[in-house]
């Protein structure tokens, strides 16, 4: 165990924001952490990281190797990424100055009451943990992780001068250096301005670390393939469950029922009895058969029902008709100076069709979205059927105007009179103030949902929509979703969240050195594998004493080659271990493993 809090209260004001918080934290633990935004992830993160102080309740932390990386990222725009990659950690300063005054102390001799043995031994640890610190040591590190993510050549250029994409990915590295030793690893969206790539790559190397990993996601593939613990943040308390996301939303659904159930069936039961005791009251007036009923009915604890909070209520209608073919392009070119974006590519959409676009970040997404609506210059052919009115969702909201209030966009943008305005915001949970605040001081969110709002409110028969699910927490994405698969119009959806793609979207296509590679199903059908099945299991240890293949997954192993096999799959490896192909080596690692059978090309 390296962290447990009991009974752990946070307020701020009036503002209860943690309560009876219980937790034990270990090592090799993966915790999902999730909750709506505002729901106070970050305040529990600071408790655990000692940089804010319980108000009730008792929390033990046994350990000092921590890391963290933090959702906004501060960095110095000047400074150059070898120079932010070799950064001093925050808890280096203290242990320095400590190891200078002990220094000091044994320079001077120290006195009578000085004990020696106690003094060499902190000193001893100080500087193990200056080794583990060293800025040289995360450095090259480091280095190495960038030179995997294509950027080591950018090394020596500002930190300005990179992309936000290319920016988180400086500072995960710097983290995942940081944290192959560290006990404690706390990621705050980590898989921000990442593309599906990048996010899949740092799976893996999640797996692999040894200390425990808390997630702070609203990426719920992402928690599916790393989480082996989700805990919910609600109303101020924690509720844990073993198992991914996809194991925890059908428990949480069963545990709302039975708590749903235990409620009514106690309403019931109080009513009936508080029926009885007045039927008895009125029939036997001067008597007191009643007050027994009364007691049994006073009794009778009802607990509270599960919280119920205010979804979005989102529909979004497609007015006016269009051809069967919507959009077709054919050899459509874009060049940005000598490079070419986009190179001869072809696209079919044809009506009713929901195709998810994914790809590497600098792939040409945007790029291709302006260009089918022709606003940016093209070669090629470009064929949009007559009476196609086309909704636009731009990733960094651009169309909305800063300056204005969220029902004064609404008014400019649709002509609505101001009540009309109001009930399309009210249906996105903007309302009351939210509405009257200039859109610079909106929350990322709260921008999100005003721009999905204007769209809502257009009716148009053709979504383009760039990355319409950042900002956006779990419930806020579902809604969103739901109305997505509601829509009747046609749809191109730009996103790397890959649970959106298999929820809304039944055509992919990704786009890499300039052309759309289409896939007639899901995301998950794509990548071979059932919709939301890869979990993460402890898997143990083996080592193949011959050459044999795995005919399952299809994969071969040679004589030598580590085998990881989990539980689930351990009957597949039955007639290897009994032919003697393979033995235990001992010792355990995380895999992840797919419920159905996977092809190779996912091992």
């Amino acid at each position: 165990m390296i962290l447990k809090a009991e009974g752990v209260g946070k307020a701020f004001g009036p503002k209860e924001v943690l309560k009876e918080v219980d937790i034990q934290i270990e090592l090799g633990d993966r915790i999902g952490l999730v909750g709506r935004n505002g729901a106070g992830k970050t305040t529990l993160i600071k408790l655990f990281m000692g940089q804010l102080k319980p108000d009730v309740g008792t929390l033990s932390l046994r350990t000092n190797k921590i890391c963290q990386l933090s959702q906004f990222i501060e960095v110095d725009h000047s400074a150059t990424i070898d120079s932010t990659v070799a950064v001093l950690r925050e808890e280096e300063s203290p242990l320095r100055k400590r190891a200078e005054e002990i220094d000091a102390i044994m320079a001077s001799g120290g006195d009578s009451d000085t004990d020696w043995n106690s003094i060499a031994h902190e000193y001893a640890v100080i500087q193990e943990e200056l080794a583990r610190l060293s800025p040289q040591r995360t450095k090259g590190k480091a280095m190495d992780i960038l030179e995997g993510f294509g950027l080591e050549e950018k090394s020596m250029g500002k930190m300005g001068e990179l992309s936000g994409g290319e920016r988180t990915k400086v500072m995960l590295s710097r983290t995942l250096a940081l944290a192959e030793q560290s006990d404690l690893i706390f990621l705050d969206e980590p898989t921000s301005h990442l593309d599906i790539e990048t996010v899949e790559w740092l799976e893996d190397q999640l797996l692999k670390l040894k200390g425990a990993v808390i997630i702070i996601s609203h990426d719920r593939y992402f928690l599916d393939n790393v989480a082996t613990r989700i805990i919910e943040l609600e109303n101020g308390k924690l509720t844990h469950y073993s198992g991914n996301y996809s194991l925890f939303m059908e428990k949480k659904a069963l545990d709302r029922e039975r708590l749903m159930q235990a409620h009514d069936k106690a309403v019931r039961e109080k009513g009936r009895q508080e029926r009885i005791a007045d039927e008895l009251h009125n029939k036997y007036k001067y008597k007191s058969l009643h007050k027994t009923r009364e007691k049994m009915a006073d009794r009778i604890e009802v607990p509270e029902p599960p919280p119920q909070e205010a979804d979005l209520q989102v529909r979004i209608y497609a007015l006016g008709k269009s051809g069967k073919n919507v959009i077709i392009a054919k050899d459509l070119e874009v060049a940005r100076g000598n490079r070419k974006v986009l190179d001869k590519l072809n696209l079919e959409l044809e009506k009713g069709n929901k195709l998810g676009i994914f790809g590497p970040n600098g792939s040409g997404k945007t790029t291709l979205m302006k260009a089918l609506q022709s606003k940016l210059p093209y070669l090629g052919e470009l064929y949009v059927s007559p009476g196609v009115k086309v909704g636009y969702y731009a990733q960094e909201h651009e169309l909305l105007d800063p300056e204005f209030t969220a029902e004064q966009q609404m008014k400019k943008t649709l002509g609505q009179q101001a009540i009309e305005a109001r009930a399309i915001l009210a249906r996105l949970n903007l309302t009351g103030k939210d509405v009257e605040r200039p859109i610079s001081t909106l929350s990322g969110g709260e921008r999100a949902r005003l721009a999905l709002a204007i769209l809502l409110a257009q009716h148009k028969n053709l979504l383009i929509l760039d990355e319409p699910s950042n900002y956006l927490d779990i419930p806020s994405k579902e809604a969103v979703e739901q109305a997505l698969r509601e829509y009747t119009g046609s749809l191109i959806l730009v996103t790397h969240d890959r649970y959106m793609l298999d929820a809304v979207c039944n055509k992919v296509g990704e786009l890499r050195d300039g052309k759309l590679y289409v896939f007639n199903g899901t995301y998950s059908e794509m990548k071979g594998r059932q919709k939301f099945a890869q979990g993460v299991e402890v898997a143990e240890i083996y080592k193949a004493v011959s050459n044999f293949k795995e005919w399952t997954s299809g994969v071969s192993y040679k004589a030598g080659d580590k085998v990881l096999i989990a539980k689930s799959e351990l009957e597949n490896y039955r007639w290897a271990l009994d032919a003697g192909k393979l033995k235990k080596a001992g010792g355990t690692e995380l895999k992840k493993v797919h419920k159905t059978a996977p092809t190779s090309e996912d091992d």
